[in-house]
């Protein structure tokens, strides 16, 4: 009888253990989660950058200096 209450025991402590882990993966879990959406958002707005950047069309130096000249009669203007 001594060696049924000695497992009974054991079982109430192994099971108390199990559980804990689960609460702690649980909770890792939630914060890796997180983490990943987090990550998700940051590589969703990475991707759009370089799309504009990859579609932006790249300037001439003759429409470099015309847009700069137009700017700068612009500010004398005002």
């Amino acid at each position: 009888m001594n060696d049924n209450v000695i497992s009974l025991t054991d079982l109430i402590e192994s099971r108390l253990k199990k559980q804990r882990e689960i609460e702690y993966y649980q909770e890792t879990l939630v914060q890796l989660q997180k983490k990943i959406a987090e990550l998700d958002k940051e590589v969703g707005i990475t991707t759009i950058i370089i799309d504009m950047i990859e579609t932006e069309r790249v300037l001439t130096l003759d429409e470099k200096q015309g847009k700069m000249l137009l700017l700068d009669s612009k500010r004398k203007e005002e």
